[in-house]
């Protein structure tokens, strides 16, 4: 277990540390996912306009099916292109969030093992049993949290591919 004054104040500062990294990773990532919606914004504004213009100088109603062709499928495209952009930011922001989990959780692991040791070696005669207990409950804590983590990479690497052979089949359509 922690005792020492300077062994409180280091994991302070280790938890402060992670705290600043895990809100670094998420303004960062607010800010990326920001910049590509005032873009898409600006950009679909200007698509607005040019085909109101467009629209506008038509001569006659037989020319509304080629501009409503030609207007609205680039906005399909550019619609799909930003969907698939906001997810891939995203998700890097969801991966490097689940980077700095498993590191902390991977510390917080190796001092607890530290301290159950050190419990252990101080403990009295017959207590053996419950720091055993408490050492496989943070195994089978530690199996859980694994099992949830691949599974979330393995979901976030299936949605990746899903997303990838939709943005595949678009372009060869």
């Amino acid at each position: 277990m922690i005792t020492k004054p300077e062994q409180v104040a280091a994991a302070g500062k280790a938890q402060l540390e992670a705290s600043m990294r895990f809100a670094t990773i998420a303004a960062e990532g607010a800010e990326k996912l920001l910049d590509l919606q005032f873009k898409n914004a600006k950009t679909a504004f200007d698509e607005i306009v040019r085909n109101a213009k467009a629209f506008t100088e038509l001569k006659d109603v037989s020319q509304v099916a080629s501009w409503a062709g030609t207007s609205f499928q680039p906005n399909l495209d550019k619609a799909t292109a930003y969907a698939k952009r906001f997810y891939e930011v995203a998700t890097g922001t969801q991966q490097e969030i689940s980077a700095l989990l498993e590191e902390q959780v991977g510390e917080f692991n190796k001092n607890v093992t530290v301290a159950l040791d050190a419990a252990l070696k101080s403990a009295p005669p017959g207590s053996e049993a419950a720091v055993a207990a408490a050492k496989s409950v943070i195994d089978v804590t530690n199996s859980v949290y694994d099992t949830v983590a691949k599974a979330t990479r393995q979901l976030s690497a299936l949605t990746e591919a899903n997303v990838e052979a939709v943005n595949g089949k678009k372009k060869t359509a």
